[in-house]
């Protein structure tokens, strides 16, 4: 009896430790469960819940196509794919010598046109000078005739020559109509317009514009500012007004397309900040954007096949909103995006006071450019010149 109770007591000394071991590491793991729990939790309410994440994001940005407003040889290209290009750069050149011939052709046509127009002037002054001597000559044959009518009876002088003066008035007359009618005819050629005014002259400088433009237009300029893609013209091509030469892409006008599932759009509005992480570089590089718009429809709405979703076997699907983030120029620099890149976006929405979609209409152009507007400026130039050399004297030309 007494070896069963020293084995039951040395039994029960080994089983407490045991015991004691466990509660302890269930109390550990208890803990750490609560800890974990209500990091989590303290997380959620702190900053998870003021915040949406996707990694359905990738950079966009314009793709601007530079096509030729002519037909064309290519005589030269400037750049390849990846080279940098300033807005107003000639990329490449067409052949001008057709160009070339038809702006002489036009120039001198011009020329011809002022020189006519100027005769039509001409004309017109003296068809007026004209008119007024025949109405001179003819006031003066009906005087005549009067005075000689009140003294034929005295027999001063004879019947015959009273015919005579009867007829110079028919004469001047008839020659006076004549010249009123030549008058109008004349006058209705150069009728309130001056000479840079008139009808022909304004068609002859029409004719050097668009010949100027032709011609300007064989060095193909860059719109904008930005890295050549995408090249496929070649020397001694013959390109059309619809063909692609390049693409120019503006990469420091980049935006991200960031793709939210619906249910994760409900509190994000419009100027909303977002941080965003490429795959290219990392973590450790961070982009500062604001939301600009949120999408107006789903990317199934707007697909080649859209959804039918009356159809008998449909199936529901959480859709995506495309939402546009506008980016800062922090980074860019010196870690510069491309077109395509994945990104990660985190929206901040605390703040919900901004607008789910823009109430203001847009008036002012978002994008321009300049570099076509001087060619009209220089073609102004050039029918000036040639508008001076073929006028008589300026006051002939304020007329």
């Amino acid at each position: 009896m007494d070896n069963n109770q020293t084995s039951s007591t040395e039994h029960n000394t080994d089983s407490n430790p045991s015991r004691s071991k466990r509660k302890t590491s269930f109390l550990i793991l208890f803990l750490i469960l609560l800890v974990i729990g209500g990091g989590w939790f303290a997380y959620y309410q702190l900053y998870g819940k003021f915040s949406q994440e996707t990694d359905d994001a990738y950079v966009d940005g314009d793709l601007v196509t530079l096509s030729p407003e002519i037909s064309g040889t290519v005589s030269k290209v400037v750049v390849d794919e990846g080279d940098y290009v300033e807005k107003g750069q000639v990329l490449v050149s067409l052949d001008n010598s057709d160009a070339k011939v038809a702006l002489q052709e036009a120039e001198a046509k011009l020329g011809v046109a002022v020189r006519q127009v100027r005769s039509l002037f001409a004309m017109s002054d003296y068809t007026k000078a004209k008119l007024d001597t025949s109405k001179v000559e003819y006031n003066q044959a009906i005087n005549d005739y009067k005075r000689r009518q009140n003294i034929v009876k005295s027999g001063a002088i004879s019947e015959e020559d009273l015919t005579h003066y009867s007829d110079q008035v028919d004469t001047t007359k008839s020659q006076y109509i004549a010249a009123q009618q030549e008058f109008k005819m004349s006058t209705s050629l150069v009728d309130n317009t001056v000479i840079e005014t008139h009808p022909a002259i304004k068609a002859a400088v029409a004719g050097v514009r668009k010949s100027y433009l032709s011609y300007m237009r064989t060095q193909i300029v860059a719109p904008i500012s930005g890295y050549v893609a995408k090249r496929s013209v070649q020397l001694g091509s013959r390109v059309q007004p619809s063909s692609q030469l390049m693409v120019i892409v503006p990469l420091h006008q980049v935006w991200v397309d960031a793709n939210f599932k619906e249910s994760q759009m409900k509190d994000m509005r419009i100027g909303q900040p977002v941080t965003l992480t490429s795959d290219l570089y990392g973590e450790e590089v961070e982009y500062k954007g604001e939301i600009e718009s949120l999408g107006i429809g789903t990317g199934s709405a707007f697909s080649l096949l859209p959804a039918q979703n009356a159809s008998g076997n449909w199936i529901k699907i959480v859709q995506r909103l495309p939402v546009k983030i506008r980016l800062q120029p922090d980074n860019q620099e010196q870690y510069p995006l491309r077109i395509g890149l994945s990104m990660v976006a985190k929206v901040d929405i605390q703040d919900t006071s901004g607008k789910v979609l823009e109430q203001t209409p847009q008036t002012e152009a978002k994008y321009n450019t300049n570099v076509y507007q001087d060619i009209l400026k220089d073609a102004d130039k050039l029918v000036a010149k040639i508008l001076l050399e073929n006028l008589e004297t300026s006051s002939t030309a304020a007329k």
